[in-house]
């Protein structure tokens, strides 16, 4: 992986930091993108004192027009993009009864168009070169739905089941596609709020370390931790077994 060019939304925290220190660690040039420009300097200038290189770029991913910026900017500096990591996202919950369409618009407009909104502008790149990574960085959401997360499940379902198709499609162009769906992770986004030891908080390094191995290994989708297959598996056996697990276990959380 060594001097190959790696773009990261969402780098400023989180899953996105620990993984733009891990990519670093192991040779890779980078780029991040994140809203927060104060951290995403502070990251860059840690990366180069580590002797690695590293491009901060304050981006919005919901504006395809100031992703588009990012991307052109990445690849004059670097001239390439070997891997993608779409990672940026926004915790939204809400009961079903108290609904609205801005609430999913808003949830929406991160974790699914904030995505789409990458992949878009890096995919013809990729496609020119015959060759390129993406990652997705969705969630166990994408695979059992926990109330009250309503918005949030119905974005990283969208974005996973894109991915899969994307999997599918652009292996002919020798682009590869990794979807990675966490469980719970100990990020600002959940920092309000604790959850039952059977679904407890995953660093994000542990979520980096499964980044890189899935971006060696070509793993085409990362369930992490290994416990939340148990959940995966009961809702594609036996879907009401998994609503009383997920009842029974608490699996909502709750706040502080």
């Amino acid at each position: 992986m060594k001097d190959q060019i790696a773009l990261i939304t969402g780098a400023s925290s989180g899953i996105g930091r620990a993984t733009a220190l891990a990519l670093a660690r192991r040779g890779v040039r980078l780029s991040l993108l994140a809203r927060r420009a104060q951290e995403l300097e502070a990251l860059a200038k840690e990366i180069q004192s580590l002797g690695g290189q590293a491009l901060a770029l304050p981006t919005d991913v919901t504006e395809r027009e100031s992703v588009r910026q990012a991307v052109s900017r990445t690849l004059a500096h670097y001239g390439a993009i070997d891997i993608a990591v779409v990672n940026a996202g926004a915790y939204l919950r809400c009961p079903i009864p108290h609904l609205t369409i801005e609430i999913l618009q808003q949830a929406m407009a991160v974790n699914f168009y904030g995505g789409v909104h990458v992949v878009l502008e890096v995919l013809p790149h990729m496609l020119a070169r015959r060759r390129g990574h993406i990652v997705l960085v969705t969630s166990m959401a994408a695979k059992k739905g926990i109330p009250p997360d309503g918005p949030y499940v119905a974005a990283k379902w969208a974005l996973t089941g894109l991915g899969d198709v994307m999997r599918q499609e652009l292996r002919a162009y020798g682009i590869e596609v990794t979807t990675v769906l966490p469980g719970r992770v100990d990020t600002p986004m959940l920092a309000g709020l604790d959850f039952p030891w059977i679904s407890a908080k995953i660093s994000p390094e542990l979520v980096a370390e499964a980044i890189v191995r899935a971006l060696r290994r070509h793993h085409a989708e990362v369930i992490i931790p290994q416990r939340a297959r148990l959940l995966a598996l009961a809702q594609c056996w036996a879907p009401r077994l998994a609503d009383w697990l997920v009842r029974t276990l608490h699996l909502e959380g709750w706040s502080r």
